[in-house]
């Protein structure tokens, strides 16, 4: 008799800690959502001192952590409740990405968008703020996809007719630039086809004055041919001449007049 009292003590005794919890979460909850972070702080912490893994509690904490610039401690919480934060995970994830974007951690902010979106893919407020972190870093053409699914999941949101206009300037900027790249490589072309017509015209020049020294060389080499020849051919009849007189009578002249050294 008296173990089954001690636990049916023990039942109302754990019911009404449970239900301690959760008028303390109760609490804090109605703090937080009457924008009072400071007063809501040690009542949502008392919260998880009891239950670590009270998500509301810390998805709360960890907003109110960001309203008191202490992101680290936000980012703490959030990393320590994420892997059991169930359908809660998404909301947890996007708003570590939050955070780390407003820290100008991209790289992390972009990791955890798409984490979000990982765990629930229509979580349209992550493809948003993913689109929007990729514009800032000039991924332009990666960012068009999230706007257009965000679109898709929020038709009647307020930011429509600005994402809209932002789409289209994006896509006309991509055509104006697909536009410069056909016409730069058009130019390109022609400088290629000029330079292999200049290339060809060189080479043709090129062969023809060596064709022309060739022909310059060989009708020099021609006339030096001729030249010794004809010298050689005048030589030679001189000779036959100077044989011919040697055979006769030489006739030696000789010097009357006086002769005077001065």
């Amino acid at each position: 008799m008296n173990r089954l009292l001690w636990g049916v003590f023990a039942l109302i005794a754990l019911r009404g800690g449970v239900a301690a919890q959760e008028n303390a979460f109760g609490r804090g909850e109605e703090l937080f959502m009457a924008n009072k972070p400071r007063e809501a702080l040690g009542v949502l912490e008392g919260v998880l001192t009891q239950d670590p893994g009270h998500v509301k509690a810390s998805l709360y904490l960890g907003i109110i952590y960001q309203q008191l610039d202490r992101p680290d401690d936000a980012i703490a919480i959030y990393r320590k409740i994420l892997p059991r934060a169930g359908n809660e995970a998404a909301r947890v994830a996007f708003n570590l990405g939050n955070i780390y974007f407003r820290l100008e951690n991209d790289e992390y902010a972009e990791e955890f968008y798409t984490q979000a979106i990982a765990l629930d893919n229509a979580y349209a407020p992550a493809y948003l703020n993913r689109a929007n972190l990729r514009i800032k870093k000039g991924k332009l053409a990666e960012a068009l996809p999230d706007y257009d699914l965000y679109l898709t999941l929020e038709p009647r949101s307020s930011q429509r007719t600005r994402i809209e206009q932002l789409c289209a300037l994006i896509r006309g900027e991509f055509s104006a630039a697909e536009r410069r790249r056909v016409l730069a490589e058009e130019e390109a072309e022609r400088q290629r086809v000029r330079a292999a017509e200049e290339a060809e015209r060189q080479r043709i020049l090129a062969q023809e004055e060596a064709e022309r020294q060739r022909k310059l060389a060989a009708e020099a080499e021609e006339r030096r041919q001729a030249l010794l020849r004809e010298v050689s051919a005048s030589l030679q009849s001189a000779a036959e001449e100077t044989m011919g007189s040697s055979a006769g009578t030489e006739e030696v002249l000789g010097y009357d007049g006086e002769f005077e050294l001065e």
